[in-house]
């Protein structure tokens, strides 16, 4: 089962790309482009939202609370970059406050976080006859477990969160690894190799030229 988004946003271009990132990264998006619409909604079993401040209809700030009493953590994604208004967003209950112009991986990173903090992160991700749980760190691929180890399953996960998306081996290695890694992006090609020898859904890393890799799922 997927976690399902809100994405309440009225600039169409920005709403579509947030949804095409959601549902390339495995989450089941829905987007609502006023604040009016957002009330008659709330019982939609959402697992996030992530929040515009400058709505049509009925404001970002004022949702934020009904959002919370309702269930649904937030994130606010807005233009207003003042401290005044992140202060206030946070003090009416908003999990996280990002100011526009964004990276989409810094918003699935968040998003992430959100999640697993409020205890609304679903255990497992799918891709074809593969099942990863997110707790237990466990793999399946055609009901048979397949062992991986840490720095394996983390590369899987990471390709799962971004199909479709080019990863460079220097992205790669800081997500993974992390920015005091002080590896060559080689371990980046060995730890692929590896994931492709130990799982059949793993020969959907294509390797992009100059590029680094990118986790095809025609499905998406």
């Amino acid at each position: 089962m997927k976690n399902r988004i809100l994405v309440i946003e009225d600039d169409k271009d920005i709403s579509d790309l947030i949804c095409m990132n959601l549902d390339a990264a495995g989450y089941e998006s829905k987007a609502v482009y006023d604040g009016e619409t957002v009330m008659h909604i709330l019982d939609g079993g959402w697992d996030l939202a992530i929040l515009d401040l400058m709505l049509p209809g009925r404001d970002g700030m004022s949702l934020i609370r009904p959002l919370k009493e309702n269930g649904i953590p937030s994130i606010c994604l807005t233009a207003k970059g003042d401290v005044v208004s992140k202060v206030q967003g946070l003090k009416l209950g908003a999990e996280d406050y990002m100011v526009k112009p964004f990276e989409v991986l810094e918003l699935l990173v968040r998003m992430e976080k959100v999640l697993e903090r409020t205890g609304k992160m679903k255990r497992q991700m799918e891709f074809g006859s593969m099942t990863v749980d997110l707790i237990t760190h466990r793999v399946y691929e055609n009901g048979k477990e397949i062992h991986l180890r840490p720095m394996e399953f983390q590369l899987l996960t990471v390709f799962l969160k971004n199909r479709n998306v080019v990863l460079r081996r220097e992205k790669l290695l800081d997500m993974v690894w992390g920015t005091d890694f002080l590896g060559e992006t080689r371990t980046v090609d060995v730890h692929v190799a590896k994931l492709r020898k130990k799982l059949v859904s793993c020969q959907a890393i294509v390797t992009v030229p100059k590029g680094g890799y990118l986790f095809e799922d025609n499905s998406l």
